[in-house]
C-alpha cells in the first residue's frame, strides 16, 4: 500500500508550472477567428492557464493590458453578468479602438437563460448568442472556460460547428506535478495518494491536502451538479454512488449492479435510470469517464458493462478517506489520465478465443487493459504492478500474444526498468519513465 510521506519541493519561485502543451494550443489558435473553449474539471488549472499563463504571453508580445478584456462569471460581484445581454454590453463596452482585442470569459456555464424582451413567444437567449455576436467582431479574439460538458458541446461545439476549437485541460500530469521535487520517488509517492490538483502544490501536509480534496466534492462539485439540475433530496445518492464507482475504478460495472449494491448495503432501492442519469452528470461535470469494452478482433463495442475512472486519482483516493489505496487499480486509472491527456481515444480491449478441454470446446475472454487510438495510429497497452514470476508475466501478456496484427503491444510496469522487448515482440517500461517521456509515441 502507497502511504503519504513528507516531500521535498524545490524552491517557490522554481514552482510555476508552465503548463505548455495547453499553452501551445492557445498559441496555435490564436487570432483564427474562432471561439477557444477551454474544458475541465473545476479547480484543474484553465482560469490560471487563460488569465495567468497565456495572459502573461500576450503582454510578452505585443498585447497592451487594455486589449484583454477578462471577467469571471462564478464571482459574485459579477453576478449581474450572467445575463447574456448585460455581459454583451459590457465586453462591447471596453471595446474602444480598431485593435485587436482579446477576451476571456471564465466559467462560461454560470451565464443564465433569459426571455427575448422583443418578442412574446418562447425564444430563449442564451451566452451562445453573446458569443456568436463577439465572433462577429472583427477585432475580437474570444476565449471561454467551462466545466460542464453537456452544455458546452451542445450550445458551443455543436452551435458554432466549424467556428469552435476545444482545448480540454486536466489536472497536473505526473511529469508536471514532478517537476517541483527533488526527488522523482517522492513525487510519485504522492501523486498516487493525493493526484495532481495544482493547488496541492500550496499546501505542505497531507491534513490539508486531504481536507482540501474532500472539500472539492462537497462544496464545488456536488452543489454544482445538485443546483445546476434542480436535484432535490439526491445530494445522499450522489455522495453514496460516488463512493461506489470510488471503490469500482477499473473493474466493470453498469446501472443494475450499482442499484443491486444500494440495496444490499444502503437498504436503498434506487433505479436503474436514476444511477444512470445521475453517472451522467458526474461525466458532463468532468468527474468521472467511463470506458467501453471494444471487441479487437470482431471489431465491434459491448455497450455494457463499462469501466469508469476518476480525472483525478487524489480526488478518488479523498472520496474513500485514503482507505483503499490499491496499487493496480490507482496505476491503472493513472495511466488513463495520460493517454488522455495525450490525445488519444481509449477502450478496454477484449480478446475472445477459443480453448480445447477435455475434448470440450469453450469460448475464453481475455481484457487488453487499454486500446489506444489517435489517426491510423493504434496501441495496445497492459498496466502490470507485478511481474515478479512467470506465471503473472504469462497472464499479462497472454492477451497481447492473441493479437495478430502488427500494432506495437506495451506491458506498463511499477518497477523502475530498463525498458526493453521480449521474444514476442512486447515492449515493456516503468511507470515513471512512460509518465515522464511525452515523445514516448512520437
Amino acid at each position: 500500500m502507497w502511504e503519504y510521506t513528507k516531500f521535498i519541493r524545490k524552491g517557490r519561485d522554481n514552482m510555476l508550472i508552465e503548463r505548455k502543451q495547453y499553452l501551445d494550443e492557445l498559441i496555435k489558435k490564436k487570432d483564427n477567428g474562432r471561439i477557444k473553449v477551454i474544458t475541465g474539471i473545476r479547480r484543474c488549472g484553465k482560469s490560471y492557464l487563460l488569465f495567468e499563463i497565456y495572459k502573461n504571453y500576450l503582454l510578452n508580445n505585443g498585447v497592451k493590458e487594455e486589449q484583454i478584456i477578462e471577467i469571471a462569471l462564478d464571482d459574485i460581484e459579477n453576478s449581474k453578468y450572467r445575463d447574456p445581454f448585460i455581459l454583451n454590453d459590457y465586453v462591447k463596452s471596453k471595446i474602444t479602438s480598431d485593435k485587436r482585442y482579446y477576451v476571456f470569459i471564465d466559467e462560461i456555464q454560470f451565464s443564465k437563460t433569459v426571455k427575448n424582451p422583443y418578442f412574446e413567444d418562447d425564444e430563449d437567449i442564451t451566452f451562445v448568442d453573446t458569443l456568436i455576436s463577439l465572433m462577429r467582431r472583427k477585432n475580437l479574439d474570444v476565449y471561454v472556460t467551462g466545466s460542464n460538458s453537456k452544455m458546452l458541446s451542445r450550445d458551443i461545439l455543436t452551435q458554432f460547428r466549424d467556428r469552435g476549437d476545444e482545448i480540454h485541460v486536466y489536472p497536473l500530469s505526473f511529469s508536471e506535478m514532478s517537476s517541483c521535487y527533488e526527488s522523482i520517488d517522492e513525487a510519485w509517492q504522492d501523486y498516487v495518494l493525493c493526484g495532481g490538483m495544482p493547488f496541492l502544490l500550496e499546501l505542505e501536509t497531507f491534513d490539508q491536502k486531504s481536507k482540501y480534496l474532500k472539500s472539492l466534492f462537497q462544496e464545488t462539485y456536488i452543489r454544482d451538479i445538485i443546483e445546476r439540475n434542480k436535484i432535490k433530496n439526491g445530494d445522499e445518492v450522489l455522495e453514496v454512488l460516488l463512493d461506489f464507482v470510488s471503490s469500482a475504478i477499473g473493474s466493470l460495472t453498469n446501472p443494475l449492479k450499482l442499484s443491486n449494491r444500494f440495496l444490499s448495503e444502503r437498504k436503498t432501492k434506487i433505479t436503474n435510470s436514476t444511477i444512470s442519469k445521475y453517472l451522467t452528470l458526474f461525466e458532463e461535470s468532468y468527474v468521472i469517464s467511463s470506458v467501453k469494452r471494444y471487441d479487437i478482433k470482431g471489431s465491434k463495442y459491448f455497450s455494457t458493462p463499462l469501466k469508469y475512472y476518476f480525472a483525478d486519482i487524489g480526488l478518488r483516493n479523498a472520496r474513500l478517506n485514503f482507505r483503499q489505496n490499491e496499487e493496480t487499480h490507482i496505476m491503472e486509472n493513472i495511466i488513463y489520465n495520460d493517454l488522455l491527456r495525450r490525445g488519444f481515444n481509449v477502450d478496454v480491449g477484449i480478446v475472445e478465443y477459443f480453448s480445447s478441454e477435455n475434448n470440450k470446446s469453450k469460448r475464453v475472454q481475455l481484457e487488453v487493459d487499454f486500446v489506444i487510438n489517435r489517426g491510423n495510429i493504434r496501441y495496445y497497452i497492459q498496466s502490470a504492478f507485478d511481474l515478479s514470476s512467470e506465471e503473472k508475466k504469462e497472464q499479462e501478456r497472454n492477451s497481447l500474444k492473441r493479437i495478430d496484427d502488427s500494432f506495437k503491444k506495451i506491458i506498463i510496469v511499477k518497477d523502475n526498468i530498463v525498458p526493453r522487448y521480449d521474444e514476442y515482440g512486447i515492449y515493456y517500461i516503468g511507470i515513471k519513465d512512460f509518465l515522464l517521456n511525452d515523445d514516448f509515441f512520437k
